[in-house]
């Protein structure tokens, strides 16, 4: 065996041995360490002519040794990481540091860095200042207002004045883990800022790579306008270049049908590149072209950042520059193992980071399934054939991922991205042409843009055409990880044995079948209630055999971090019945944020809260343009919503009974405890099985009336006197601030997202 096969074989021990480490540590590097060892004792009875025992032994090796590695090369706080003053979290401080990054736009907007720290100034806590000048380390997660984020740049020396905080473990099925988001970026807290101070003038020009790149994007601005601008410069830049400038709506649009791939700079761009440098230089001897190629990788490196895709292709396309100097031809899928496994030798921690994966991923179905699928399509002409078959290529191997992440489909992803590959080959060329030129002399690059207006405004167009058409991404559900193995397993059998490949068609029944009759299967036999981890907004989401009851949608910051990301982790697509109590009109925006996404059959509205709402119209024709029912929750009537019965008791407070498969539920608003004794007089309430309130605030008076078994609180605490009332009557009490989202089964059992190590359970 040779050096090459050698090498391949070791490459791919060490990817396999930093994929171990999804089971706990160490145990699979020693599982690697394992196989290689079994490997060596009974591979070469089989495999005479292949690769020697040691050889396997060694991968085992080098397996263990990658797991190990990847424990070294995970962040950790320092000893004086800002991260561990504890006291000084959820106070008001001034940290001074350096600028890591451009800012970008958030969906709140404001502004959002990542903050180098090196002193904690001042902490300005409820007893005055403590701890002034402390040094300090770390990266912060900074926001502040937009308006302060002006003129801040990398390398600039400031001082932050907000609250520091840590981030919060996942509290509901489905959501965002920040904390492991902070944790891959070597972070631990963040800092919610207020004003922003230049600690040091700046004397003389603004230079860096981070200057050039806000030139380009002047430049392409100056030619096409807003948005247009932008997005060109993004698909030549990639999106984290151009947070700031481009309409987060508009990234949603491309996310949602499925071409968010187009907004970072990745191996599509470095083709274009290398194709268009080694055509201009086509007279030329190889050493010049590798020099030219070369050079235009540089800048193309530079411009955008030493982000893992770009390295990725970089590398890739290095290898292809390198085979014809050497006189040597390249092999494909060695050189992205080569390069997928230098990178992780530069940074392990990558191998779990999701922008890496679908690179890797997408360009390997690039390498071993077009070639297939232009076979297939033989009878067409070549460019046609090769725009439909990278696509496909691109989107098989990237789905199992997408689906076991994001657990949503975009059914038009495929043919969206067949129609926009002309459009986004012609604005990548050009916009890299109109970027370099644009840096010599901005009123030139502008002018070269300009051309590039009609084709940005089609592909907007086309965008926003397949965004509004129905069912532009379909929920599938959670898939586990021997579901998404599986998938790879029949995409790689597709693509290496020929019987395989003969009857895809059978493979891909196989595929579909593997997530669709588990998702059918629990999605028809699935009964449960949710009360969501919201601050102090109650969500309830009622999933009744394929029937979807949510009670009160909050915020919209609450619809689309807690509410849109449990639907989707639960495959539904439809909610059946809506029900709005709140009476405070700020409540109910997220409501327009849930129809962006998902019908809704049949919306009731709390008659108190119908006058007045700036949302009210704009909701009720939403609803009834989709053919969907809008009335209000009449007092006192009896309503049924699948199995369960629902009852509006009081439309001010509010007070809502609900019975759920014969357990009675009683939802209580914050309300004070005066009012609530007052409501005691002037309502009769029911005996309970479950309160659930949205108050800090229970008094012993009302427990002793409705006398539940379980109390569950939609608040972030609640007060001393509350828990003492609820301890004296011995009744189990859950506060979603600190147990996380509660589930209730038809059992009885009550399920937490969060597992307490102190708290209010443990008092009981």
């Amino acid at each position: 065996m040779n050096s090459a096969n050698i090498a391949f074989i070791l490459c791919l021990a060490y990817i396999v041995g930093l994929l171990s480490t999804i089971f706990p540590f160490p145990w699979g590097g020693f599982a690697v360490l394992i196989l290689g060892i079994v490997a060596t004792l009974v591979v070469p009875r089989f495999w005479r002519k292949g690769p020697k025992p040691w050889i396997w032994l060694v991968a085992g090796v080098v397996g263990l040794a990658a797991a190990l590695y990847f424990q070294a090369r995970v962040p950790r706080p320092a000893t004086n990481d800002i991260s561990r003053e504890t006291g000084a979290m959820e106070q008001l401080v001034t940290v001074r540091g350096t600028v890591e990054s451009m800012p970008r736009l958030t969906r709140t907007r404001r502004a959002q860095f990542w903050f180098q720290v090196s002193q904690l100034n001042e902490v300005i806590g409820k007893d005055g200042p403590i701890d002034l000048g402390k040094p300090v380390s770390g990266k912060l997660y900074v926001t502040v207002p937009l308006l302060q984020a002006t003129g801040l740049h990398p390398n600039q020396r400031i001082a932050v004045m907000g609250r520091l905080y840590k981030p919060k473990l996942v509290s509901n099925p489905g959501g965002f883990n920040f904390r492991t988001y902070l944790a891959q970026e070597g972070s631990f807290a963040g800092l919610s800022g207020r004003k922003v101070e230049f600690l040091t003038e700046e004397k003389g020009p603004k230079i860096g790579w981070w200057a050039i790149r806000q030139r380009i994007i002047r430049s392409h601005t100056r030619g096409l306008g807003f948005p247009e601008g932008p997005l060109v410069s993004a698909m030549v830049l990639g999106s984290q270049s151009v947070n700031l400038y481009l309409p987060v709506e508009l990234k949603d649009q491309f996310t949602r049908i499925g071409l968010a791939h187009t907004l970072a700079a990745s191996g599509f761009q470095v083709s274009l590149i290398l194709y268009v440098v080694l055509l201009l230089t086509k007279g030329l001897s190889v050493r010049s072209q590798f020099i030219a190629g070369v050079i235009a990788l540089g800048i193309f490196m530079a411009l955008t950042g030493p982000q893992a895709p770009i390295l990725r292709a970089v590398i890739m396309g290095a290898a292809a520059l390198i085979a014809p100097l050497l006189q040597r031809k390249i092999k494909p899928i060695g050189s992205l193992l080569f390069a997928a496994t230098f990178l992780l030798l530069l940074n392990p921690t990558w191998i779990w980071d999701l922008s890496f994966q679908l690179s890797f991923l997408a360009t390997l179905g690039l390498l071993v399934t077009v070639p297939a699928i232009i076979k297939r399509l033989d009878w067409m002409p070549p460019v046609l054939a090769a725009a439909i078959a990278i696509p496909i290529a691109a989107s098989i191997w990237t789905l199992p991922l997408q689906l076991y992440v994001f657990k949503i489909i975009s059914p038009y992803s495929i043919p969206i991205n067949i129609l926009t590959t002309p459009f986004v080959t012609i604005l990548s060329i050009g916009g890299f042409i109109s970027a370099v030129l644009g840096v010599l002399w901005p009123i030139a690059g502008g002018s070269l843009a300009w051309f590039l207006y009609y084709p940005t405004h089609g592909l907007i167009s086309l965008v926003e055409f397949f965004y509004e058409l129905p069912g532009n991404s379909v929920a599938v559900g959670a898939i586990s990880q021997y579901q998404l193995l599986v998938l790879y397993i029949l995409i790689a059998l597709v693509c290496l044995f020929s019987w395989w490949r003969n009857y895809w068609w059978f493979a891909g029944l196989l595929a579909v079948t593997l997530i669709v009759i588990p998702v059918w299967q629990t999605q028809t036999a699935l009964f449960q209630a949710t009360i969501l981890e919201s601050g102090k907004q109650p969500i309830l989401v009622i999933q009744d055999k394929g029937k979807v009851t949510l009670v009160n949608s909050g915020d919209a910051s609450t619809a689309r971090y807690d509410i849109i990301p449990f639907l989707q982790h639960q495959g539904v697509n439809k909610i059946d019945w809506a029900i709005a109590t709140d009476t405070i009109n700020d409540d109910r925006s997220g409501w327009l944020t849930i129809l962006g996404h998902l019908p809704i059959a049949n919306f009731y509205s709390n008659s108190s809260a119908e006058n007045g709402y700036p949302g009210q119209t704009e909701i009720q024709k939403i609803v009834q343009v989709r053919h969907g029912n809008y009335q209000p929750l009449t007092l006192g009537q009896i309503m049924t919503f699948g199995t369960t019965l629902t009852r509006l008791i009081n439309s001010e407070a509010p007070m809502l009974q609900l019975l759920i498969d014969g357990q009675n539920w009683l939802f209580i608003g914050s309300l004070k405890a005066d009012e609530q004794k007052q409501l005691l007089i002037t309502e009769k309430f029911p005996k309970v099985d479950v309160l659930w309130t949205s108050g800090k605030r229970i008094t012993a008076e009302l427990l002793k009336v409705v006398q539940p078994k379980v109390v569950i609180v939609s608040a972030d605490e609640v007060d001393l006197e509350t828990l003492a009332n609820v301890n004296q009557a011995k009744i189990k009490m859950f506060v979603t601030g600190k147990d996380g989202a509660v589930q209730w089964k038809p059992s009885g059992t009550f399920e937490t997202t969060l597992e307490l190590t102190e708290g209010y359970n443990v008092l009981l």
